[in-house]
């Protein structure tokens, strides 16, 4: 009889013992079952495969055709043949060596845009949430007045106070300005999530704060944050064409925007030279629209109930 109650918590105590290892299987499971469905899913596939053959163009094209793609190299307004294949503007310049080199630039502004909006959006929002109290009103107050403001007219008018722009200086205002929607949705799931149990467990077990939210509540937002960095490079990839079209991009190299800027500004439409604008148009047309389909994708594979069986 005195060995019946520790024979009764015996099941209990070997139960807790290995919680941890049941986790960590239900958390590879998890793992398998997403990237079960992401090799399957249509459209995180094709959107994926889309920007990958355009990033590695952007990459490698500008070393097979170096020098300054702004320079005089050809015949005036000649139609794309087999020596320039995208033709030349009216100046002479090369069209595939442009688009090359503003594919570049495209892709650096999306990714270094996203970064410095997805990190301000995250380290606020994460600090927001799990901090609550003053801290939470005075950091959502920031970011309702940031949210508010009128982006473009924004943009617009830091970009023409510059003297000198670049490629590097309208990648950083616009990630200055992308992030405040980014800190209200982590900051809503980091509300629900520092209520959750091993939540309380970490803060039981003395862990620090940045501990806390980088190694259990972070995690359990990774496929939210990942879809949130594709959102973000779609939306900087479109603002930067936008600021360039009506003028108020780099003033020095070339974009796929800048591009369609000077086609405008030079009537290339009028002239019919369709090859100087029709390309840089279809290229920020066919990233951003693979972008989006990505995202839509990645919300199949994670969300059950929207997957393709």
């Amino acid at each position: 009889m005195t060995r019946s109650k520790p024979e009764a918590d015996a099941p209990g105590t070997a139960e807790v013992a290995t919680v941890p290892g049941v986790a960590a299987v239900r958390a590879a499971g998890a793992r398998r079952e997403a990237l079960h469905f992401a090799v399957r899913n249509r459209k995180l596939v094709g959107g994926f495969v889309v920007v990958v053959v355009f990033l590695l163009v952007a990459l490698i094209g500008p070393l097979v055709k170096g020098g300054d793609p702004l320079a005089y190299v050809g015949p005036r307004a000649a139609a794309p043949s087999e020596e320039y294949w995208f033709g030349t503007t009216t100046f002479g310049q090369d069209v595939f060596a442009q688009f090359l080199h503003g594919l570049r630039a495209t892709f650096f502004v999306g990714v270094v845009a996203a970064l410095i909006a997805g990190v301000l959006g995250m380290v606020v929002g994460f600090t927001s949430g799990y901090r609550g109290g003053l801290v939470d009103e005075i950091l959502t107050m920031v970011t309702n007045i940031v949210l508010v403001l009128p982006v473009l007219a924004v943009l617009m008018i830091i970009a023409a106070y510059l003297e000198v722009r670049d490629i590097q200086s309208q990648a950083i205002i616009i990630g200055l300005f992308s992030w405040p929607w980014v800190a209200r949705a982590v900051r809503s799931q980091t509300l629900s999530l520092r209520a959750r149990e091993f939540v309380d467990l970490a803060k039981l077990s003395g862990a620090p704060v940045r501990r806390i939210i980088f190694r259990e509540i972070a995690p359990n937002m990774a496929s939210y944050l990942f879809m949130v960095f594709i959102l973000l490079f779609g939306g900087a990839v479109l603002f930067a064409a936008t600021l360039d079209f009506i003028g108020l991009g780099p003033t020095e190299g070339t974009s796929l925007g800048l591009m369609l800027n000077q086609a405008k500004q030079w009537s290339a439409m009028n002239l019919g030279l369709w090859w100087w604008f029709i390309p840089p148009g279809l290229g920020i047309t066919a990233i951003v629209g693979a972008l989006y389909i990505m995202n839509v994708g990645l919300d199949e594979v994670f969300n059950p109930k929207l997957r393709e069986t």
